[in-house]
């Protein structure tokens, strides 16, 4: 089996709980290296950004984009133009528009291109797939019910706009 070598980008507190140890976890998958401007991990390389992990790191086979969807398309981008396959934490974008041309990127790179949503691959995500898509949805309310204070600390009280991911 051939060992992927993964690097982290942002390493807050999402990448530290979930992403580090089910690396840590999973054979066939190697941390080796971060970039992080506030957080690194003893024993693993590290890099303040992305495009001086790319510059400085060639070996590194993927990127798993843990940072705010804001800047995470034009970090898919580099990564995609220097040959990594990249993980786009959720959610995968700042909005849905920005998703399409990482497709058509990851295509012409050949490289995978992957949003992780920790639910979409629970046992309710392909009956309800299935009843949307035999409807005509005008309109979605989402009750949100994670805990703000412990899976994003210091987005209390901070706007977040969300554009709808179901359109008429």
């Amino acid at each position: 089996m051939t060992t992927i070598r993964l690097a982290i980008v942002g390493l807050g507190k999402i990448a530290r709980d979930q992403h580090v140890p089910a690396i840590a976890g999973t054979e066939g998958i190697e941390l080796a290296a971060v970039a992080s401007r506030n957080a690194s991990i003893a024993g693993i390389a590290h890099f303040a950004t992305l495009d001086e992990l790319l510059a400085a790191a060639p070996e590194i086979d993927a990127v798993a984009l843990c940072t705010p969807p804001q800047g995470r398309h034009l970090q898919a981008e580099a990564a995609l133009r220097a040959g990594k396959h990249v993980l786009l934490e959720k959610p995968p974008g700042a909005t849905v528009s920005e998703l399409n041309p990482l497709i058509d990127a990851a295509q012409q790179a050949g490289r995978t291109l992957f949003a992780s949503w920790h639910s979409r691959f629970a046992p309710a995500v392909e009956p309800a797939r299935r009843f949307l898509a035999s409807r005509n949805i005008k309109s979605v309310v989402v009750e949100w019910k994670e805990n703000v204070k412990i899976w994003h600390p210091g987005m209390l009280g901070r706007r977040r706009d969300v554009e709808p991911f179901i359109e008429n």
